[in-house]
């Protein structure tokens, strides 16, 4: 494990297994044979960690989801491994840079946003705390997509993230397994007069697994990511080939491969849709039959320990046919009954609900399910029939309740409600933050909770120290770990011994000389990738995540707006110079927030360009935002917007990775918000909004036009953008955001909370030209974070719901 082996593995890597001398020293390279040196290093704990499950025959969690947002690998693994210092080192007798070649990783494009980085944040916690959790996702060829703005517009870009291949994976061809789709259902009584099912004449794709290691913060364990690619069964038709048709012959092979191609395609079409769906039944059930061949290596078809030894979590609605899934496997591939199988079941699988919108939840067509999946269908069907039973029972002749209730939408067309399968099934349900989970049992599960209250709690979402602090803000690690010692990488509540120090003025000096480093290479990235100068000395106000109307990027905009309008009218006294950084990607079908990616663009560009607010006020967008360009944005931070409309935000973890490195949050009661603000403390947190009670009362009467007219501030912002001030020749395009402020439809409600949003920024501006009350707030804010570690939340799934044992792997 020192750096000079390492770095010796690294030479032959070079030299030998990649074939390159010192007349091609292509970067890349370097990166790669230095990965497969640690790689080595990681595969011997690989392999103990596996022995040390199999010979306690442990309780195992299988964690699915269609998103791992990993980052790259190289300086997690070295971290976790404790080899930087010395492989630096060694680097560096040989002329080279190990920053330069951590650098050349490409971010795995293996999710999207907050919901995929969350996993992958659980998986390292999962490892750290010896937990016996496997990961199973998709091995997508090309990431969602790389952002570029021209002209203010997003475009979209493939980020072929896997074109010079994973250092970091180990293709598992041996547990390749078969999924099928289409064909029909033929029923027929077997030799016991029992009444059974075969799904035949379908048409079969290959699930190939590869395997990423995941290890654990200095402990010896590595726990394994599977991720499924989708490949043919047989390459071409060897006929169709022969008769000349090579496009024929293959078709299969690349239908077949578009499942695992792109990372959650655009489901406006009915085609997106369909090859959303095969993702979903790809992921769960090629998952569930590597479980169920481990499970059958060691108990043969004995299937009544089953629940007892496994578990399956769903991250979100997504993998949801996990249930019907794997009630076709144990009665179709098995033989058990029905009622068996449905116990094993609803023992084994939790769902975690990730949104409070209708919207966003998982609805198919029975006639494209029922085309894709018709024994699956069958089965769902089934389920909903005894289900609405159930319901029948409990509320007699209550004929609304079991329509709301029931997993089969009724009307012009039927629809599977996935969530409402999932509820059903689950042994567990939850929601990610406390406001969430009320909501859930108030509104969107309200007739599931009043039928099952058990079923329902709280996982309060967390985010790993080791990647967003250790990793991303290294000074900061080092002055706490100086500080505390080095127990508070995996024990954050240990952060609270920090407070006191608040009232030390070296202490206070030594952050704030961090904070304004940290600025500086923020700066370095904005300047880099926007073009923009940001001066470290302002304050330092950051909004990054999905583009999405409930995130209210717009009303950020009509405060920048105000603050524009402010600097020509002369009202600059008191002013506070402040530098704003917004990015995101929008869904490529979602033309409101790529307007509003216009919007921030257009405002940019004449705030950057205006002599009148040098040094007052700067505006950037960030484009392909991604994990890397987060760990040097958290760790630069002054102030973190998280202003999402109250009710709408389910948890929110960029909030968190803000905090935990000083960042004050101004943000509305909503999601995660409103823990943090208890941790922190009020007079730490700058509170604006409506409440969810206030929203929920607004609507119905809502009247922005009288808003408007009442506040002189946001007249003056929206006659700015309605006389195209910002977009003087693009006439019109800036309309449909108009008038969205002005409808009293409007979900988001905007307008209401534009006052108290401007207020609230008053005093934010105010506080910061206070300095040394700012680091004072900051020092609260990552004292007062411990609350928010992905191990407190993971120790919290595994005490209520998983109940899986530690288990030390034998240590290197």
């Amino acid at each position: 494990m020192d750096g000079e082996s390492i770095v010796d593995d690294f030479r032959r890597y070079f030299s030998h297994t990649l074939y390159r001398d010192k007349l091609n020293q292509s970067a890349y390279y370097v990166y790669t044979s230095l990965s497969l040196s640690l790689r080595d290093r990681l595969v011997e704990r690989w392999k103990s960690t596996k022995y040390a499950y199999n010979e306690q025959d442990c309780k195992r969690t299988y964690y699915l989801s269609l998103e791992f947002l990993m980052g790259r690998t190289l300086g997690n693994a070295m971290l976790n491994l404790d080899v930087e210092p010395s492989i630096s080192g060694a680097l560096t007798k040989l002329g080279l840079v190990l920053e330069e070649i951590i650098d050349q990783e490409h971010d795995a494009g293996l999710g999207n946003g907050g919901l995929g980085r969350l996993a992958a944040c659980f998986l390292d916690s999962c490892a750290t705390l010896q937990l016996p959790v496997k990961g199973y996702g998709l091995r997508y060829e090309y990431g969602l997509f790389n952002q570029k703005v021209e002209n203010g517009y997003q475009v979209e870009e493939p980020d072929h993230w896997l074109r010079n291949g994973n250092p970091w994976e180990i293709e598992r061809p041996e547990f390749s397994v078969r999924v099928k789709f289409g064909g029909k259902t033929e029923h027929y009584m077997d030799a016991d007069g029992t009444k059974r099912a075969e799904w035949k004449y379908t048409k079969d794709i290959m699930a190939v697994p590869y395997d990423v290691p995941v290890p654990g913060y200095r402990n010896g364990t590595v726990n394994t990511l599977r991720l499924w690619k989708s490949m043919a069964t047989k390459e071409f038709d060897l006929s169709e080939f022969n008769a000349g048709s090579y496009a024929d012959a293959v078709a299969a092979k690349n239908a077949a491969e578009h499942i695992t191609m792109v990372l959650y395609p655009n489901d406006v079409s009915e085609n997106g849709k369909e090859l959303r769906l095969r993702q979903q039944y790809f992921l769960a059930s090629a998952s569930l039959q590597d479980v169920l061949r481990h499970w059958m290596n060691k108990h043969g078809n004995d299937f009544s320990g089953f629940a007892d030894k496994n578990f399956f979590q769903l991250n979100d609605t997504h993998p949801t046919c996990v249930v019907p899934e794997l009630m076709r496997l144990l009665i179709d591939e098995h033989g058990m009954d029905w009622d068996a199988a449905w116990n094993i079941t609803t023992r084994t699988v939790a769902y975690t609900n990730h949104t409070l919108m209708p919207e966003a939840l998982e609805r198919w067509s029975v006639s494209i399910f029922g085309r894709l999946l018709p024994r699956l269908s069958e089965i769902i069907f089934m389920i909903n029939a005894r289900f609405m039973a159930q319901v029948a029972r409990r509320w007699p002749g209550d004929v609304e309740r079991q329509r709301r209730m029931s997993i089969i939408e009724e009307g012009n067309e039927q629809y599977i409600r996935m969530a409402y399968l999932a509820v059903v099934a689950s042994v567990s349900v939850n929601g990610v933050a406390e406001l969430h989970s009320r909501l859930l049992t108030q509104h969107l599960f309200r007739d599931f909770y009043e039928l099952w209250p058990e079923k329902f709690n709280n996982k309060t979402n967390g985010v790993t120290s080791r990647r967003w602090m250790v990793s991303s803000n290294p000074a900061l690690s080092s002055l706490i770990t100086r500080t505390l010692g080095d127990g508070w990488t995996t024990d954050m509540a240990k952060l609270k011994e920090l407070a006191p120090y608040v009232d030390d003025a070296s202490f206070r000096a030594e952050w704030q000389e961090i904070k304004q480093a940290n600025k500086a290479r923020m700066a370095e990235l904005v300047h880099r990738d926007c073009g923009v100068v940001f001066d470290t000395n302002a304050l330092f106000d950051v909004q990054v995540k999905r583009i999405h109307e409930y995130k209210r990027q717009l009303l950020n905009m009509l405060h920048v707006i105000h603050l524009y309008d402010r600097i020509k009218r002369g009202d600059t006294a008191d002013w506070t110079p402040r530098c704003i950084l917004i990015g995101g990607k929008a869904a490529p079908g979602y033309v409101m927030a790529k307007r509003i990616i216009k919007l921030v663009s257009a405002v940019g560009k004449v705030i950057n360009g205006d002599p009148d607010t040098a040094g007052l006020l700067n505006l950037a967008f960030l484009p392909n935002y991604r994990v890397s360009a987060m760990e040097v944005i958290c760790a630069g931070t002054d102030l973190s917007e998280q202003i999402s409309t109250a009710g709408k935000e389910a948890s929110g973890t960029g909030n968190m990775k803000f905090m935990m490195n000083g960042a004050l949050t101004i943000g509305t009661l909503d999601g995660a918000n409103i823990e943090i603000r208890e941790e922190a403390g009020d007079e730490n947190f700058f509170l604006f909004g409506l409440t969810t009670e206030e929203v929920d009362a607004t609507r119905g009467h809502y009247d922005p036009g009288a808003i408007i007219a009442a506040d002189e501030d946001l007249r003056r912002v929206m006659h700015l953008l309605e006389s195209g001030h910002f977009n003087l020749f693009e006439p019109g395009i800036f309309n449909p955001i108009i008038q969205s402020i002005y409808s009293s439809g409007d979900p988001w409600l905007t307008a209401a909370d534009f006052r108290s949003f401007v207020n609230a920024q008053q005093e934010v501006a105010k506080t910061y030209r206070d300095k040394e009350r700012w680091t004072r707030m900051s020092i609260i804010n990552t004292a007062a974070s411990g609350k928010f570690s992905s191990d407190r939340t993971i120790l919290d799934y595994n005490r209520d719901i998983w109940h899986l044992p530690q288990v030390a792997a034998k240590t290197m």
